[in-house]
């Protein structure tokens, strides 16, 4: 025999590599690093170096304060999570679409999508290295404004969920107004 089973031949290592690899896979994960190194550097300086816990808030503009904020949930608290089980579910979905999103980029030819992919999986990464670390993502750019009448406040949030949102915008931009529509895998 071969070494061919009933079932087939195992997958070769070229089929797998072109399923994580592709044209601007290399430029996509570049990105992704450089989000990632520069997410918990910022992180890691405020909550240790800055010691921004035991500051309360920083007002560093009229509509701009740091303060730190632990998110167990997802996306703007959503789903908060304070037992392991909840946080290793949420760490598994972030997982996943780390693995889907880096497919998409192997299959793409597109410098604009692939920035944009690899600002979602370094936002990614960086917000699940958080959940791994402490338990939670640690939140700390909070823009609000405040009028003797009026008062907003938006969501506490830092460079990782920045960069996700970037990387949405400009997948959104390359699907309306890009050359061809942005195609999922």
């Amino acid at each position: 025999m071969t070494g061919i089973g009933i079932y087939g031949s195992p997958p070769s290592r070229g089929r797998l590599r072109g399923l994580l690899f592709g044209p601007l896979t290399r430029l996509g994960l570049t990105i992704a690093v450089i989000v990632c190194a520069i997410d918990q550097a910022v992180k890691l300086w405020l909550l240790f170096g800055f010691d921004l816990g035991n500051r309360g808030i920083v007002r560093l503009a009229p509509f701009l304060d740091f303060v730190l904020a632990w998110n167990t949930g997802i996306s703007y608290g959503l789903f908060p999570q304070d037992g392991d089980f909840g946080r290793y579910v949420l760490l598994g979905l972030k997982i996943v679409a780390v693995v889907v999103l880096w497919a998409w980029l192997a299959r793409i030819s597109d410098r604009l999508t692939a920035v944009a992919l690899g600002l979602i999986i370094g936002g990614a990464i960086g917000n699940g290295i958080d959940r791994v670390a402490y338990g939670a993502v640690m939140d700390f750019v909070l823009f609000h404004i405040t009028t003797p009448s009026f008062n907003f406040t938006w969501y506490v949030f830092n460079l990782a969920d920045a960069a996700i949102v970037a990387g949405v915008i400009g997948l959104l931009y390359e699907s309306f107004f890009g050359g061809r529509a942005v195609k999922a895998p």
